[in-house]
C-alpha cells in the first residue's frame, strides 16, 4: 500500500514495487484513503509520506499512527524529506516490530529500499542513520542510554537500522564475536532479557529510543 501525493513518486514506486515482486493493492493520496483501504486490504506493509493533503503537514504520519492502533499486521514504512522527532518517537514507542523511517533524498540504492520494505512488511525495522542520530543525540541526561559507551552506540544505532551481525561487524570493521559481545553488553546494560531472535533484541531496544524524547 502506497500514500503519497505526488503523482511521479507514487506511480515510480508502484511500478519499482511491482518490478521486484511485491503486489501494490492501492496507492492513494491522502491519509484518509490510506487508512479506509489498508483496513480492507489488509496489506503486509503501508509505505506512507509524512506531509499528505489537505493541509501537508503531518497527516500521513496520523494515518500511520492510526494504523498502528487499528491494523497492528500492516507494517508502516515512512518516506519523509524530514525527520520529524516527536512523529518518530511516538511511532517507535509501542517497541513492536514492523516499523521504518527513511529519508526521501537519502534513498540511494533500489535493492536497499526493496530491502526495507521486506524488512518492514515482516516485523522488523528499517531506520535511517540519520533519523538514528537524531534520536540518539536527544536522549535525556537520566537516559539508560547514557550507560553505554561510543562503541556500543555506534552498535545500537545499526541495530536500530535493522543491520545483520554480519552487517554490522563489516561496516565497523569488527569480528561477528566482537559485535555479539557488545551487544549482549547492551542489553545487559539497559536491563533487557537476552533473546535467541536478533528481530526481537531490536525492537527491545528501539523501545528504549522513547528516552530521547522531551
Amino acid at each position: 500500500m502506497i500514500a503519497e501525493d505526488l503523482a511521479l513518486l507514487r506511480d515510480g514506486l508502484t511500478r519499482l514495487l511491482r518490478d521486484n515482486g511485491f503486489d501494490v493493492v492501492g496507492a492513494v493520496v491522502d491519509g484518509t484513503a490510506l487508512v479506509t483501504t489498508v483496513l480492507l486490504e489488509r496489506p503486509d506493509v503501508a509505505i506512507v509520506d509524512v506531509r499528505l493533503p489537505p493541509s501537508f503537514r503531518d497527516e500521513g504520519v496520523r494515518a500511520a499512527l492510526t494504523l498502528r492502533e487499528r491494523a497492528p499486521g500492516t507494517g508502516v514504512l515512512i518516506v519523509s524529506q524530514y525527520i520529524e522527532h516527536a512523529y518518530a518517537t511516538e511511532l517507535l514507542a509501542d517497541g513492536r516490530g514492523g516499523i521504518g523511517y527513511l529519508l526521501k533524498d537519502r534513498i540511494m540504492d533500489v535493492d536497499d529500499f526493496v530491502a526495507a520494505v521486506h524488512r518492514v512488511g515482516t516485523g522488523g525495522t528499517a531506520l535511517d542513520p540519520e533519523v538514528v542520530a537524531r534520536l540518539l543525540s536527544r536522549r535525556r541526561a537520566d537516559s539508560p542510554l547514557e550507560s553505554l559507551t561510543p562503541r556500543e552506540l555506534e552498535v545500537l544505532a545499526l541495530m536500530a537500522e535493522g543491520r545483520s551481525n554480519a552487517a554490522i561487524a563489516k561496516l565497523l570493521v569488527l569480528t561477528v564475536g566482537a559485535v555479539e559481545k557488545h551487544m549482549a553488553n547492551i542489553l545487559t546494560k539497559l536491563r533487557l532479557p537476552p533473546s535467541s531472535e536478533d528481530h526481537r533484541r531490536v525492537l527491545a531496544v528501539l523501545a528504549y529510543l522513547r528516552e530521547t524524547e522531551d
